[in-house]
Parts: structure tokens; sequence; C-alpha cells
């Protein structure tokens, strides 16, 4: 008798197709939001998702100062950053921040939720994230992501 021997296929550069979606920010969550797009960078959306390859789509997200905090986030959040100087610690309150740089709250949060490695930072190129309801990626065709 014979045994029947099954390969798991993986995903290679070769046989990867990477898609283009939009995220509306108006109204969500942020990070309910970026954990979906997070997971959509990585290509956990797709039957032949591979941990060690890059099978991720590109998401553009637009109106991301229209992001929402549930609870006092809005006001208790801090983002800390810390220059390597003494006393260059930097603290602000996601108000603060979504006022000044709306792009940087989507940013920072989906960047958190993807692999610290390598891999991890090859993904997190490929999203563009944009305060206002305009972006410069119309020639891709991007799908609208619903959530």
């Amino acid at each position: 008798m014979s045994k029947l021997h099954f390969t798991t296929k993986h995903a290679n550069a070769a046989t990867v197709q990477h898609n283009w979606y939009v995220v509306d920010g108006t109204n969500q969550t942020v990070g309910r939001m970026c954990a979906r797009i997070a997971a959509v960078l990585r290509g956990k959306n797709k039957a032949y998702y591979t941990p060690h390859v890059d099978c991720g789509d590109f998401v553009v997200v637009i109106n991301a100062d229209k992001v929402k905090f549930t609870g006092n986030k809005i006001e208790e959040k801090l983002y800390v950053h810390f220059s390597g100087y003494p006393g260059g610690k930097k603290e602000e309150t996601a108000k603060n921040l979504l006022a000044r740089r709306p792009e940087a709250v989507v940013e920072k949060a989906v960047k958190g939720m993807l692999p610290k490695n390598r891999l991890g930072r090859k993904i997190y190129k490929k999203l563009f994230v944009y305060a206002g309801a305009e972006h410069p990626h119309a020639a891709q065709q991007p799908k609208e992501l619903k959530f």
C-alpha cells in the first residue's frame, strides 16, 4: 500500500497578488479599525496566508482626522516619545495628536499591531494614511473596504 502525501502550498513572491483597498475612517473606532487594517496588510484575509511571506494588500486610509476613541481615551491616552537625551521624554494626549497630526494616530496604532521584524517593516510601507478625503492613489483603483 502506498501512503498519500499532501504538501501544504506556501505563498511566495511570485504567487502573491497585492490588491489595493481604501478605508474611510469617518466615525470609526481607532483600535478596531486598525486591527482589521493590520490583518489586511499582513494578508490574513486570504486563503493562502503564509506568516513568513508578505502576502498582504495595500491599504489607503482617508479621513483619519474623523476617527474616534471610546471612553475617556481622547483625554487620557498618552503618546510618549523619547529623544534619547536627559529630560527628553515628551508626552502628548490623543486629543492634541489628533488635532496636530491625525495621520500619526492611525499609523502608530497599526504599526503596533504588526510584527516587530524585517517583514513587519516591509508590510508597514504598504499603509498610506491621509487626514482628508483626497488621496493620490486613484490610478491603482482601490476597492472600498467595509468593516
